[in-house]
């Protein structure tokens, strides 16, 4: 991932918010089928590893599975909110027009290998952790243990558990640095009186240290 050196992201706890901050994943492999990307929900243990663990699963019928298994590397990205940025937004156009539309986001992509799981017991650990951090949300929080044990047995058979150590991370915040201090300010109002919330939720970044 390009990115310029105003615009990198190196604090680790950061990094893990906007992992944990990002519902659906994409992990993308390369092997002997190819270039492969799944769309998946990752749960991430920040005390596994020297910059954490995730943790997810496949279908069965997903046959990229089987690329992790095979000692691929995978990539995974996790995007952050992005927001067009219009040139109008620049209070020093007044003075210099000199000046076009832009893109601004977060996003961090992460390294590593993967180790496969298919017992039971693996399976449904991952399962638990992953619904119960979801369910947290909900004013009734649903639980692994209110399905029948031999319809949980069943459907544990249908997916593949991996447990991703996290190699390498690379984080980037576009958020205007590169601006001077009078046009930031323009491009958070701008986005701030949106009626995008996904502006909105950029808006509120650019406004944080």
């Amino acid at each position: 991932m390009f990115t310029p050196s105003s615009h990198k992201e190196t604090d680790l706890d950061r990094l893990h918010q906007q992992i944990e901050q990002t519902r659906l994943a994409v992990l993308v492999t390369h092997g002997a089928q190819g270039l492969q990307a799944s769309h998946l929900p990752l749960l991430l243990d920040r005390s596994q590893g020297s910059n954490g663990t995730l943790y997810g699963h496949f279908a069965r019928a997903n046959k990229q599975w089987q690329e992790l298994a095979n000692g691929a590397e995978a990539l995974v990205v996790f995007a952050g909110p992005d927001a067009y940025v219009s040139a109008g937004y620049y209070p020093s156009k007044v003075d210099d027009p000199r000046t076009v539309p832009t893109w601004n986001y977060v996003t961090v992509h992460a390294w590593g290998k993967a180790e496969v799981y298919h017992d039971a017991e693996h399976l449904l650990a991952i399962v638990q952790r992953l619904s119960d951090h979801h369910e947290q949300r909900q004013s009734k929080p649903w639980s692994v243990d209110e399905a029948p044990a031999d319809y949980m047995a069943g459907m544990l058979k249908a997916i593949v558990g991996f447990a991703l150590p996290i190699e390498r991370l690379q984080g980037t915040r576009k958020l205007s640095q590169n601006r001077s201090a009078i046009d930031i300010e323009g491009v958070r109002n701008g986005l701030a009186n949106s009626t995008d919330p996904l502006d909105n939720q950029l808006a509120a970044l650019m406004g944080q240290p």
